[in-house]
C-alpha cells in the first residue's frame, strides 16, 4: 500500500504541475538516484503503478469538487476528462487482471469518482443555465 500512496501522490503532483501523467518509466526514473548502486534499484510494478493511479483519481474528484466550489468550472471540467481517460484506459486492462481483487474494487471507486465529478459539472450547467 505503501508503493501506491507514493504513485498517488507522485502523480498528483505531475498532475497538479503539468496536466499530465507520470508514467511507470518516469516514476520508475525518479527512484534511480536513490538506489545504492551496488544493489539492484527499487522499481515499482506495474500493478502497484494502476492501483495507485486508481487511487488517484479520488484526490482529483476532490480537486475538482474544490475548483467547482471555487468557480473553477473549467478546470473540473478539465480534471474530469483526465479522470474519465484514466478510467477508460483502465477498464481495458482490468480484463487481462483476473487475480486483482484490489484492482476491480478500486476500478468501483474510480467510476463512482467520474460520476461525482460529472454530476458537479453539469450541476453548475444547469444552474448557469437557469
Amino acid at each position: 500500500m505503501q508503493v501506491q500512496g507514493y504513485v498517488e501522490a507522485a502523480t498528483f503532483c505531475k498532475f497538479c504541475r503539468t496536466g499530465t501523467l507520470l508514467n511507470l518509466d518516469e516514476i520508475n526514473a525518479t527512484l534511480l538516484p536513490l538506489t545504492d548502486p551496488s544493489i539492484e534499484p527499487f522499481q515499482i510494478n506495474i500493478l502497484d503503478y494502476l492501483l495507485g493511479l486508481a487511487d488517484l483519481t479520488g484526490e482529483l474528484m476532490r480537486l475538482a469538487i474544490s475548483r467547482i466550489s471555487d468557480g473553477e468550472l473549467e478546470f473540473a471540467e478539465k480534471i474530469c476528462r483526465f479522470v474519465r481517460d484514466i478510467h477508460r484506459e483502465l477498464t481495458l486492462a482490468v480484463p487481462d487482471m483476473d487475480d486483482s481483487y484490489d484492482m476491480k474494487t478500486k476500478m468501483e471507486t474510480m467510476l463512482q469518482s467520474v460520476m461525482k465529478i460529472e454530476n458537479a459539472c453539469f450541476s453548475v450547467h444547469v444552474r448557469g443555465s437557469e
